[in-house]
């Protein structure tokens, strides 16, 4: 287990879980690191949606850390806060863990995949003057992996992972802030989506309003739907459309020297 924050964490709750992360070396060469972060409706995170796919991503030499980030009874900006922290102390920490700091990637599922595209939306280069060296550090992702990503907060959004993280009658602001195909511009990373069509929780419209978006910004993008399946479905091992999406990635990945 490895703390966000050597001191207390920023808005840390008395009585309330911790954020850290928990690592998976892939061998001790260095590489390439992915951050996964978990679904479940910032309400918890999903434990097949971490080390199941911490231990893929080491299946293809990648360095995976699985960020528990904070979840309701916090709100924004707690969220981001530790993702953006994970990010940098991945970084800051980068030649003790084999890790190449110019290639380290985000993957989310659901809310986990909101708060990977918050995070690729609203990174920072650092604080250069920041006593802290953590915080010097960029927590821009070098690439996004988002899986049946909760992304809008509008017509298509998903009411639970909304009011969990903004509380009940957010404001249109709010929405509008963290509705992330909102706010994607030239320099938003290169990312992979995959969703189902009849995902009814969280309908496929959040991925394809996010591909729009993408496409005009002149990002590029990989992006598949498969017809049928469940929200939810982590890495889809025993879906017989949805498990592509691994080996989909996995060329897209090699593609970018992941």
């Amino acid at each position: 287990m490895i703390q966000l924050w050597e001191n207390e964490a920023p808005f840390q709750l008395e009585g309330e879980e911790v954020p850290y992360m928990t690592a998976y070396p892939a061998g001790t060469k260095q590489g390439p690191a992915v951050l996964v972060f978990p679904g479940g409706g910032y309400q918890r995170r999903a434990d097949h949606e971490g080390e199941p796919v911490a231990k893929w991503l080491n299946s293809l030499g990648v360095h995976a850390f699985v960020v528990h980030y904070r979840v309701a009874p916090y709100k924004h900006p707690v969220p981001l806060l530790d993702a953006s922290r994970a990010i940098r102390l991945v970084r800051h920490r980068a030649g003790q863990w084999n890790i190449d700091e110019k290639r380290v990637g985000v993957l989310g599922f659901s809310a986990g995949g909101h708060l990977a595209s918050t995070l690729a939306t609203k990174y920072d280069d650092g604080i250069s003057d920041a006593s802290d060296p953590v915080e010097q550090q960029p927590s821009r992702p070098d690439l996004l992996i988002l899986g049946y990503p909760v992304i809008t907060f509008g017509e298509y959004r998903h009411e639970g992972s909304m009011e969990n993280l903004l509380g009940a009658g957010s404001s249109g602001e709010q929405r509008l802030f963290l509705s992330n195909e909102r706010h994607i511009t030239k320099n938003t990373p290169s990312a992979f989506l995959w969703h189902t069509a009849d995902d009814e929780p969280v309908p496929v419209e959040n991925s394809l309003l996010f591909a729009n978006a993408l496409s005009k910004a002149g990002v590029p993008f990989d992006m598949h739907i498969f017809e049928h399946g469940r929200h939810g479905l982590g890495l889809a091992g025993d879906h017989p459309e949805a498990s592509l999406w691994t080996a989909a990635c996995e060329k897209w990945l090699r593609k970018r020297g992941f």
